[in-house]
């Protein structure tokens, strides 16, 4: 289970360090195979262990093909889908095609979202962060039923 948020730096090889405390899990459920792709709804990058991703690309792929939102998912996800290996040393290089969508430069953070990462350009995760707090603040999104069943 990925939790957490880690600020990390990008080599100039393009090339970040997974964090020691999920080296471990990531060599358990997948051996270090892991699939990077975009978010299609936020300027980030979403990392999978290899096994997770399996599921999710099965069933983005069963989806109807001749509906016009599902094939642009299926194009952005699964067309965006790079398989990056976890080194001895815990490094993954990150295509230069997904660093671009992102704009991944130096300063980089890591959101742990459970099942996979979110990798964020430092400045866009801090500015979302912010809008997302403020819309809170306001109530200006509509919370969904699902959530209000949960009590924190």
């Amino acid at each position: 289970m990925f939790r957490g948020i880690t600020p990390l730096n990008l080599d100039p090889k393009g090339r970040l360090v997974i964090p020691t405390r999920y080296r471990d899990a990531v060599h358990h459920q997948c051996q270090g195979a892991l699939i990077a792709t975009i978010d299609p709804e936020t300027p980030c990058l979403l990392l999978y262990p290899l096994a997770a991703w399996e599921i999710i690309e099965q069933q983005i792929q069963a989806l109807p093909s001749f509906n016009k939102a599902t094939r642009r998912i299926q194009r952005l996800l699964i067309g965006h889908a790079t398989e990056c290996e976890m080194d001895s040393q815990g490094r993954v290089l990150l295509p230069q095609t997904l660093r671009d969508y992102a704009n991944l430069a130096k300063n980089l953070i890591l959101v742990g979202q459970g099942k996979k990462f979110e990798i964020w350009a430092d400045a866009a995760w801090h500015s979302a962060k912010t809008q997302w707090l403020d819309e809170e603040a306001n109530k200006s999104t509509h919370m969904p039923a699902e959530l209000e069943t949960i009590a924190l």
